[in-house]
């Protein structure tokens, strides 16, 4: 189903948002992310002059290494285009990540461990679909319990829905109504 026809329009900004899943030689998984803001026109920034149309205002990646269990065993952060001259300084706090699982709870993990001034909004932006992404690549083990991990994230992965009956039915609980 697309989008209906939009009124007419000039493009002023692009945000890309990519995601890759690897699975490394050593048995490890990583999970890239890169987000890049670029301008059509030509834009000005205090720190860093005139920017042609296309030249990335931000050009930021991170990197997570995980293993089986989706625990975190490292972070790699980069910054390659920033707005300002301490945007760079920010990466270090990724490493708090280190030992942390992507699972339920995750965001409100990240958030204890990054503060706001010590981290990057835009880095930040990336975790929640690292962590979608990590889901996708190394397709999570059910919980301890044998609960899948996905159940009730969201609609298709409801407790009363079809994917649960169909692939896990000892955990399927019809809805009422």
């Amino acid at each position: 189903m697309a989008l209906p026809e939009p009124a007419p329009r000039r493009r002023l900004h692009r945000r890309r948002i990519e995601l890759d899943g690897f699975r490394r030689e050593d048995g490890l998984w990583e999970i890239e992310a890169r987000l890049t803001d670029v301008k059509d026109g030509a834009f000005r920034l205090r720190f860093r002059g005139e920017l042609a149309p296309g030249e990335p205002v931000h050009d930021m990646a991170l990197r997570v290494t995980l293993d089986d269990d989706l625990t975190i065993r490292e972070v790699a952060a980069s910054m390659d285009a920033t707005p300002f001259p301490d945007c760079p300084g920010a990466t270090a706090a990724f490493q708090s990540l280190v030992g942390v699982r992507i699972g339920p709870g995750w965001m409100k993990a990240v958030r204890s461990r990054i503060g706001s001034v010590e981290g990057c909004t835009h880095l930040f932006e990336l975790l929640r679909p690292i962590a979608t992404t990590a889901y996708q690549t190394i397709h999570p083990p059910p919980d301890s319990d044998g609960r899948p991990m996905l159940m009730n994230s969201c609609h298709g992965w409801r407790a009363g829905g079809e994917a649960i009956a169909t692939l896990y039915p000892e955990w399927f609980r019809p809805e009422q109504g």
